[in-house]
């Protein structure tokens, strides 16, 4: 059987392969019988001298006309759910519904809507007039985007449909997409309906591109090649840290989303005030669509005594009771049971089963514990990252306990507090809040945090290791399509050659201009 043609320059065409390879089904463990190319770097390279070109043409085509490629791109998504759905269960595993049909095709299409709303006003540009000087700028399309997608969400992150698609397309940048091979079919289909949406728009040939898979050697070679503009990526920590070694070593931007925990402190108010709850949500978080989700929480970190004691009793037997998902991967499953044994070596107490006789690629839910002052004395084992319905209770003695265990966590995405509604945690969240601030992108109270929104002000970002930024995030428009953009500054440049959000009869409402020496965003050109 023949490997599935690549998308370049506009064109399916054949690719010019290595090897080939095809996905699993994770329900079974079975190899699905579509083939698709290994592209050599051949490929590559015409990927980039196709989106070279592009993004020269690009650069002419109005920011209405690429609001129209992601809306009428948008509105393909919609009318193609079904075979979406079913192609991406194939080769993920993931539920139909609610998680593919109800929560990720919804989720997708509204953020390609944002950024083409984002697109449509420029709200991302942050254009600044200077009448006084005749000094304009704004942000600016930067280039050759390329776009390495997760193996956790087809849709809503892929290389071809998630928000770094959307954001970088958003700036008016050219896209090189690089699907995952867990599911390169479904990555697939959604390049075809971005194909026809550019057609229709007649967008610049090379605007969108797809290649399936590269050798390692090539990623580098892609990511800090002198013609790609910035990366986005969305994986491992050992992928990700190679690949941001090799563009930064040239000088090449890239954005990460790597690895974290999440950590959740449970205070002992919210315990005695709702421990069935927290219980709950917490099993729940860590175990739907098994575990493997950025924002699972890993860690958790509950006081020591009786009310501690039944907490984690009671996570225990949930954990053990609870349904096992397929995980994405058959080495997902197996670098579950590596991590956690590891983690036993160094103190840990395994609290469920570790005997898996479950078909396909599944492990059984794993929970471990840790006392905090055994976690303090080797907290780096412990903050291994287990991807999958696995996690870590550490048993805090103390506030000023609690204090040393954030100090010694790694930058992560989230942290969380769940705290009593009558106040009586207050002290201690107050004690502990501002040592976590520093080390997570986003605070929560009092509820899990694998939710995330797509809102305005959603930051899904934080200190490295959790991203390769911490003043960029991977979600929210139109704060995400400045990743993709370069600050260009306009000096004394004549009215006819500015670009229209510069001119000084200017649509767009998000403009400043500095009027008698005062800085305003009112309209004033009438």
């Amino acid at each position: 059987m023949s490997a599935n043609k690549v998308l370049i320059n506009g064109e399916w065409r054949n690719a010019s392969f290595e090897a080939v390879f095809s996905p699993f089904s994770p329900q079974d463990g079975k190899q699905l019988t579509s083939e698709y190319p290994v592209s050599n770097w051949a490929d590559c390279d015409d990927a980039l001298n196709a989106a070279i070109k592009a993004h020269q043409a690009l650069s002419c085509v109005s920011r209405q006309t690429i609001a129209k490629f992601l809306d009428g791109y948008a509105n393909r998504i919609t009318a193609s759910c079904d075979r979406l759905v079913e192609l991406a269960h194939q080769e993920t595993g993931l539920a139909k519904s609610p998680r593919l049909a109800d929560v990720e095709i919804p989720r997708t299409v509204s953020q390609i809507k944002l950024a083409a709303e984002a697109a449509r006003t420029a709200s991302w540009s942050q254009p600044i007039i200077d009448s006084t000087s005749n000094i304009r700028s704004m942000l600016q399309s930067i280039g050759p985007v390329a776009v390495f997608g997760p193996n956790n969400f087809p849709f809503a992150f892929g290389s071809i449909s998630g928000s770094d698609f959307a954001s970088a397309i958003a700036a008016g940048n050219p896209v090189i997409a690089k699907a995952h091979p867990s599911h390169p079919g479904t990555t697939k289909l959604f390049a075809e309906l971005a194909q026809q949406a550019a057609e229709e728009c007649e967008l610049p040939k090379g605007t969108v591109q797809l290649i399936y898979a590269m050798s390692n050697d090539s990623g580098l070679k892609l990511v800090s090649d002198p013609r790609i503009a910035a990366t986005g990526f969305t994986g491992s920590r050992p992928a990700g840290l190679a690949l941001k070694k090799a563009a930064e070593d040239a000088g090449k931007l890239i954005y990460l989303e790597l690895s974290s925990l999440n950590p959740v402190f449970v205070l002992q108010g919210a315990l005695q005030e709702r421990l069935v709850q927290i219980a709950d949500e917490y099993v729940i978080s860590c175990t739907m669509a098994a575990g493997q989700l950025c924002t699972k929480p890993g860690l958790i970190i509950v006081p020591k005594g009786d009310k501690g004691d039944q907490f984690v009793s009671m996570v225990k037997d949930k954990f053990e009771s609870g349904p096992v998902a397929p995980l994405l991967s058959e080495g997902a499953a197996k670098n579950i049971k590596t991590i956690a044994d590891k983690i036993m070596s160094a103190g840990a107490t395994l609290l469920t089963s570790n005997t898996n006789e479950h078909s396909g690629f599944r492990c059984n839910n794993t929970l471990l514990s840790i006392n905090g002052s055994d976690f303090l004395r080797n907290s780096e084992i412990f903050q291994l990252e287990m991807f999958g319905n696995a996690s870590l209770i550490i048993r805090s003695g103390s506030t000023e306990e609690s204090q040393c265990i954030i100090a010694n966590l790694e930058g992560n995405l989230t942290g969380c507090f769940y705290t009593d509604t009558n106040g009586s945690d207050d002290d201690e969240y107050q004690q502990l809040e501002p040592f976590l601030r520093p080390k997570v992108g986003r605070i929560i109270n009092d509820k899990m945090p694998t939710g995330v929104a797509v809102s305005l002000a959603m930051n899904h970002g934080g200190p490295f290791p959790a991203s390769g930024h911490p003043g960029f995030t991977a979600v929210g428009m139109p704060s995400s399509i400045k990743r993709f953009s370069a600050l260009k500054c306009f000096d004394n440049v004549r009215e006819n050659r500015l670009p229209d959000v510069l001119a000084n009869k200017n649509p767009s409402p998000h403009t400043w201009r500095q009027i008698d020496g005062k800085w305003t965003t009112e309209d004033v050109s009438n």
